[in-house]
């Protein structure tokens, strides 16, 4: 099963590390989040980070933070049940993707293409953006995220801040009298908070203790375990590698690449209301510099599956609520289309729907368990389905032995 499929690259355990890591990817809608105690085990810039990150009052509403949707609490995840995050000047502003979990993203490399044209690695769902560092920069500004009007908006006020003393004396005096070098500042602190801070890579899950040989995984969960490898059932780990590197490093259940699975319309993501609005990851709207690649036209990120049973919401638009139906999605989308994708007066189903009709041949259709008509077998049978789901549920970080 993969949250996001694309075509397997398998040689990026060697890629090189992008020493970055976000601020907030999303709007909020549930953030009462207190600002944890900075540990004198993190550098100064980091604990300047760790207070920045839990901070409402850097937002125009006074209610938002980076954790009201990274919730330490929930694997740096949204805790609500909604498509987007609300965010915005009164906290009531829709978001236009379902905000991500920030754990585990200190060992991506930076967006390129592979030698064999694979687009691999960068920081949101479309890889926009270099650095996480680089990507942070934007909740502060975006309209339905922290909103606020301007840089210069966003240091306003820091310099309120109980902390912008410490601040001044980090990063120099007159800091705060140059807006573009103090949000500079900002995100780096952001970003050491996050690389630093082992809350954000515990990798203490019930699979990291199996690895370890520390804990048994039960039946079920072994069984899970075997459809996930298996290339011929689940094929998850095509890209969501789920053994060591060659150099010892734990599986981060991802292989960075793209993939356009033809996930279904969500009429609870608000920006649809508008017919013809849709969201193409790779070739925009957000990402604009690959905007004439038609054939990216869908494509998004693969994401990690760490931490996947602790979420609400599924995909980068939200369109499920169980992981229960994601794998059911995944090995029935083809098999039966109909029980996902609208069914037209004539009988027709319109697959893939929230894809423009020129680009849906994008899709992947031919990997493992995409393969398949309308009539065949799934990859996967019920009772299989459930150890998969079972076996995903030891990937969530915090497991007592």
């Amino acid at each position: 099963m993969r949250m996001t499929l694309p075509a397997t690259l398998t040689r990026l355990a060697g890629a090189a590390v992008l020493l970055a890591l976000s601020a907030c990817g999303g709007g909020s809608s549930s953030g009462n989040s207190t600002a944890p105690t900075p540990t004198a085990k993190l550098s100064e810039p980091a604990q300047l980070g760790a207070l920045i990150f839990s901070d409402q009052s850097l937002s125009a509403s006074g209610r938002q933070s980076c954790a009201s949707c990274h919730n330490p609490a929930n694997a740096h995840g949204p805790t609500s049940d909604l498509a987007a995050e609300l965010g915005g000047p009164d906290g009531t502003t829709p978001g236009f993707r379902a905000a991500p979990s920030l754990r585990y993203l200190d060992r991506t490399p930076v967006f390129a293409f592979a030698k064999d044209g694979t687009p691999t690695g960068g920081f949101d769902r479309d890889g926009r953006a270099q650095s996480l560092a680089e990507q942070g920069q934007r909740p502060f500004l975006a309209p339905h995220e922290m909103a606020n009007a301007s840089v210069a908006d966003v240091i306003a006020r820091l310099k309120q801040t109980p902390y912008a003393a410490r601040f001044r004396q980090q990063f120099g005096d007159t800091i705060l009298d140059q807006p573009e070098q103090a949000f500079s500042r900002m995100t780096y602190a952001l970003q050491q908070f996050q690389l630093e801070d082992p809350s954000f890579h515990p990798y203490d899950s019930k699979y990291d203790l199996f690895l370890a040989g520390k804990v048994q995984l039960a039946d079920a969960e072994l069984r899970g375990l075997a459809l996930f490898n298996n290339p011929t059932k689940g094929n998850c780990a095509a890209c969501h590698t789920s053994a060591r590197g060659a150099d010892g490093a734990a599986p981060l259940f991802t292989d960075f690449t793209f993939d356009n699975l033809g996930v279904p319309r969500n009429p609870r993501l608000a920006a649809t209301a508008d017919p013809s609005y849709f969201d193409l990851g790779l070739c925009g709207p957000d990402r604009t510099d690959l905007a004439d690649r038609a054939d990216l036209c869908g494509a998004f990120k693969v994401p990690t599956l760490r931490n996947v049973a602790t979420r609400k919401v599924f995909f980068h638009n939200g369109a499920f609520s169980n992981l229960t139906d994601v794998v059911r999605f995944y090995v029935t989308r083809d098999t039966n289309p109909a029980l996902w994708y609208p069914v037209n007066a004539d009988g027709s189903v319109e697959k893939f729907n929230d894809l423009p009709p020129q680009y849906r041949a994008n899709v992947n259709v031919t990997e493992v368990p995409y393969n398949r008509q309308p009539g065949m077998a799934p990859a996967l049978s019920p009772a299989e389905i459930d150890d998969l789901v079972q076996f995903l549920g030891t990937l969530t970080d915090g497991y007592k032995h």
